[in-house]
């Protein structure tokens, strides 16, 4: 848990506390917190501990964030118990009506999956890393954002096509990010994908806290 600002998505730069599970059911060839996926750590506490913790930073904004923080069992009763407006941030692979008032939903482009030497997860990342009807249920369910982890121009095309397979979906919601985990990389990728977003009428996402901390653990 630690108290920053936002580094990504429409609320970037809002002053938030990130609350972070340990636990994922995909492993990223580029995640940035192996620690809650490849390696996953972290102390067991209950609802009421987090809650007391967070409420204590005196936020009025929350980030319920992982790993997949949906595979938490009490993790409807958390957000709920959050004294402050809810932001959960979920791979889109599975589904919980959790009291949020924004979704941030990161679907899984192919440039996530794993080589063939990573203990047997190429196939089940591959196989789970997107799942349209959970999309879609967020859709209808909830404020959302879909935010999409760019790391070369061709992953615009994977985009499109995924958004394609949606029923609905409002363009307006749809960011692109920067993948990277150093100013110099996020800087050259931003520069062709801000024009990317230009062209296709998408909003560009940031990575603040890289911009601002660099690549550090807790912020």
């Amino acid at each position: 848990m630690f108290y920053t600002v936002q580094g990504e998505g429409r609320l970037a730069g809002v002053p938030s506390v990130f609350v972070r599970t340990s636990g994922c059911n995909l492993r990223c060839s580029w995640c940035d917190s192996a620690y809650t996926s490849w390696d996953p750590e972290g102390e067991t506490e209950t609802v009421e501990e987090v809650v007391e913790r967070a409420d204590g930073y005196g936020a009025n904004h929350y980030v319920v964030t992982g790993g997949e923080p949906l595979l938490q069992p009490d993790i409807d009763e958390l957000c709920a118990s959050l004294d402050g407006d809810v932001t959960v941030e979920t791979n889109a692979t599975v589904y919980r009506d959790v009291d949020a008032e924004l979704v941030s939903m990161s679907p899984k482009l192919s440039n996530s999956t794993p080589d063939e030497e990573a203990d047997g997860w190429r196939e089940i990342h591959e196989e789970e890393r997107i799942d349209f009807d959970v999309i879609e249920s967020y859709i209808s369910s909830h404020d959302y954002q879909l935010k999409f982890v760019v790391a070369d121009r061709e992953d615009i095309d994977e985009i499109e096509d995924i958004l394609a397979s949606l029923s609905t979906y409002d363009r307006n919601h749809v960011l692109l990010m920067p993948e990277g985990v150093d100013r110099d990389t996020l800087r050259q990728r931003g520069e062709w994908l801000a024009e990317l977003c230009k062209e296709r009428g998408f909003r560009y996402s940031p990575r603040l806290q890289i911009h601002i901390y660099g690549n550090k653990r807790g912020t």
